[in-house]
């Protein structure tokens, strides 16, 4: 069982910025309920999960060195609507600040912008809660302290699809999202880190016309000089300086972070999984698509998140092959330490650069 049902709070004035009860509901169109699965089944999930969400929170902790104190991982078997819900709220709570600096204390609602807005979210979400198999929410309220999000449905659906052991896989995906729990859990400062370069982000953000089309001038200047950064399908043009900096410290983050979660599940999965490779294999099958869904992808930067999670993990195991787990670990003991987009590709300059400051 989860959370409470959210609340879009009419004293939010994110909710001058978005519609989000139409952005709900659209979101859910757009996903659909997933596979029909018995009421058994679905409480089979739940008890599977609710057992072995702990069991790989205690496996990876051993396994990395990295200790947490508070609230054991606890999984929320959720449907696809429920998924976006969480997000959602998670979304408006981070946009609050942006909300009150673009919108007066009194402003009208525009409904046609927030319904457009809305609707932008919606096709995002909607085309990621088809996808997501688990997610550890790093900024839920105190009260859903270890909390994990696994989506029923799809991890229902990978099941069927590639004829997977239940359990071994509900294991294995379980990996992954308590290495992410540890990571922010046993680093008191990441959270805060990772909030302060969101809030850094927004807090550049224009809405003047002419400042906007003063960016899309640069951004044509640069590419007719072929001096244009290469980022995320061109995103990085429309972008100043100062975000475009922001944007390649959350890149290198988002790398380490997803790196260092494949890793885990893959070496700890290796001693607990009897059949890894095959689930491996149908993992990165499910990842493969083609025609008009490739291109949406590539459209909302999803494949950008399957490259993190290579280009992560292979820094990872470049680290530990050279300095073990210990090494491996001062990434974690303060912000300075955290790996530049360029270290990402060059694991040896930031073996380099760390071991100067010991």
């Amino acid at each position: 069982m989860g959370p409470a049902a959210v609340d879009w709070s009419m004293g939010s004035r994110a909710v001058a910025l978005i519609d989000w009860d139409t952005a709900h509901e659209a979101g859910r169109r757009i996903a659909g309920p997933g596979p029909q699965t018995p009421a058994a089944d679905r409480a089979r999930l739940r008890e599977d999960l609710a057992e072995l969400v702990p069991r790989a929170e205690a496996l990876v902790s051993d396994f990395t060195q990295l200790r947490i104190g508070g609230a054991r991982s606890r999984p929320w078997v959720m449907s696809r609507g429920e998924w976006i819900g969480a997000n959602l709220g998670g979304l408006q709570r981070l946009l609050e600040p942006l909300a009150r600096r673009l919108v007066p204390e009194g402003t009208p609602r525009s409904n046609l912008r927030r319904k457009t807005l809305g609707a932008q979210i919606v096709g995002l979400l909607g085309y990621v809660a088809k996808k997501v198999l688990g997610q550890d929410d790093a900024f839920l309220p105190p009260d859903d302290e270890g909390l994990i999000y696994d989506v029923g449905p799809n991890v229902v659906e990978a099941e069927r699809r590639f004829a997977l052991p239940a359990r071994d896989f509900r294991l294995w995906i379980s990996l992954h999202e308590s290495t992410h729990r540890l990571q922010f859990g046993a680093t008191p400062w990441l959270r805060g880190y990772l909030q302060g370069r969101i809030d850094g982000y927004l807090g550049t953000v224009q809405v003047d016309t002419r400042q906007f089309l003063e960016q899309l001038r640069r951004a044509i200047d640069e590419v007719r000089a072929g001096t244009s950064p290469k980022g995320l399908n061109g995103v990085m043009l429309l972008l100043t300086p100062e975000q475009r900096e922001l944007f390649k410290t959350m890149q290198a983050m988002m790398s380490l972070l997803e790196g260092h979660a494949s890793w885990v599940m893959n070496e700890v999965g290796a001693t607990t999984i009897p059949d890894l490779e095959r689930m491996r294999r149908s993992l990165k099958q499910r990842r493969q698509v083609g025609g008009m869904e490739k291109t949406l992808q590539r459209a909302i930067g999803f494949d950008q998140k399957v490259r993190q999670y290579d280009a992560g993990e292979a820094f990872v195991r470049a680290i530990v092959a050279r300095v073990g787990v210990e090494g491996l670990n001062r990434v974690w003991e303060r912000e300075e330490h955290l790996p530049t987009l360029d270290e990402i590709g060059q694991p040896e300059r930031w073996i380099a650069r760390v071991s100067e400051g010991r």
